[in-house]
């Protein structure tokens, strides 16, 4: 029997329409009863091969660190990272050791002095982290004040290193810590000026001087806030303003760790503890130590423009109190320095800086954005006129 060509196509037609049929209502069994996608499947084992590459790629020309903030990975994965470019600052120095109790002299000697004897002692006294892969440590100056000391650098899994060079910062509570032979990741840094008041922080550092690479969280409580910090180890008073606070437990010992935002860069330099309230911790913006590394790696110091001069920030409120203009009071003015040799007073109101108004500029701020030598216009306002001059930025060496 010979069949007609419309009927093979019809027959054609009716088993690809079968087929196609079975096909979804076996797919749909499939997925309901067994939690099996086929196509998920094939398609899967298709891509994964390229999907592998690219992550080999990515891999290569990124940090672990930066592979996790890629996945937005948990704060348990961040922290792990990142402890590993985080470091413990130790310090070693000859120190009057008492000696044990004695329940018959009471540790005393002749006329009621102590007895003990004069030791070498090594105690963890702060914090500090990676900022490149060379050895370039970052911590606060308070934790490396003494100039007579010696002091190690030690990493996560306890090898200790001897600091070779250190460099302090005379204009923010910043140093940079040189060790050879450690070679980490460095850790990415953030942008401190987009951060918000609410947002999650990481923070790592050796607390209380005993207990290496604790990891605390909690959020920004609070931004652009001014403390007065004593620095126990020289008995000096520091004012710091701009600082971020956080609620994450920050104790002595965190000095110069990171504060981390939530997907693992580095927005803070823990700085300083409020004595008087808990979960109330400070830390310097990343972005003055940004620019303190530019400045360090172009010149191999911390040497910067110096105006001279100790100021207070009048505010809105109070140049409207007091009927003056916006702008920064001048309280001193160091003598030989380029605001002096200007011709500036205690008392004056500088209230632009570079064609700058100081009503929404920090002067400090903008001082920094020149080089030593730089020609600056200046206008100040002293007993109710207002006067424009051009001053000449000095440099100041570091500490």
């Amino acid at each position: 029997m010979k069949i007609s060509p419309q009927t093979k196509t019809f027959f054609l037609g009716l088993s690809v329409s079968i087929l196609i049929l079975v096909s979804f209502f076996a797919g749909a069994i499939a997925d309901r009863v067994f939690v099996v996608k086929p196509v998920d499947f094939f398609t899967r084992k298709l891509s994964l091969p390229i999907a592998q590459n690219q992550l080999q790629t990515r891999e290569e020309e990124t940090s672990k660190l930066g592979t996790l903030i890629a996945q937005k990975a948990s704060i348990a994965d961040v922290a792990e990272v990142a402890s590993e470019s985080v470091i413990t600052i130790s310090i070693k120095r000859k120190e009057q050791v008492i000696e044990s109790f004695d329940p018959f002299n009471l540790g005393f000697g002749f006329f009621g002095f102590p007895r003990g004897s004069i030791e070498e002692v090594q105690r963890d006294i702060g914090t500090g982290f990676v900022v490149d892969g060379g050895g370039i440590i970052v911590t606060n100056k308070h934790v490396v004040s003494d100039l007579s000391a010696e002091y190690l650098v030690i990493d996560k899994d306890n090898n200790e290193y001897s600091v070779t060079e250190i460099y302090r910062d005379p204009a923010n509570d910043l140093s940079i810590v040189k060790i050879e032979g450690f070679e980490v990741s460095s850790l990415p840094l953030g942008d401190s000026s987009s951060l918000r008041v609410g947002e999650e922080v990481i923070a790592i550092g050796t607390a209380l001087g005993e207990f290496r690479h604790t990891v605390t969280t909690g959020v920004v409580s609070g931004l652009g806030r001014g403390v007065q910090v004593i620095n126990s180890g020289v008995g000096a008073v520091e004012d710091l303003e701009g600082l971020i606070q956080t609620d994450a437990a920050i104790n002595p010992g965190n000095s110069g760790g990171p504060l981390l935002d939530r997907s693992g860069k580095v927005i803070g330099v823990n700085v300083a503890v409020s004595a008087g309230a808990e979960n109330i911790g400070f830390a310097l913006p990343i972005n003055i130590v940004k620019d303190s590394l530019k400045n360090f790696k172009t010149t191999g110091s911390f040497q910067r423009p110096f105006l001279g001069v100790t100021y207070q920030t009048i505010t809105k409120q109070a140049a409207l109190f007091n009927e003056v203009p916006q702008g920064a009071y001048l309280i001193e003015v160091a003598s030989g320095s380029s605001a002096d040799k200007a011709g500036l007073k205690p008392e004056d109101i500088v209230i632009e800086f570079g064609g700058q108004d100081l009503s929404e500029k920090d002067l400090a701020t903008l001082i920094n954005q020149y080089k030593i030598g730089d020609q600056v216009e200046l206008k100040y306002y002293r007993n109710g006129e207002t006067k424009t001059i051009k001053i000449t930025l000095a440099g100041s060496d570091e500490e």
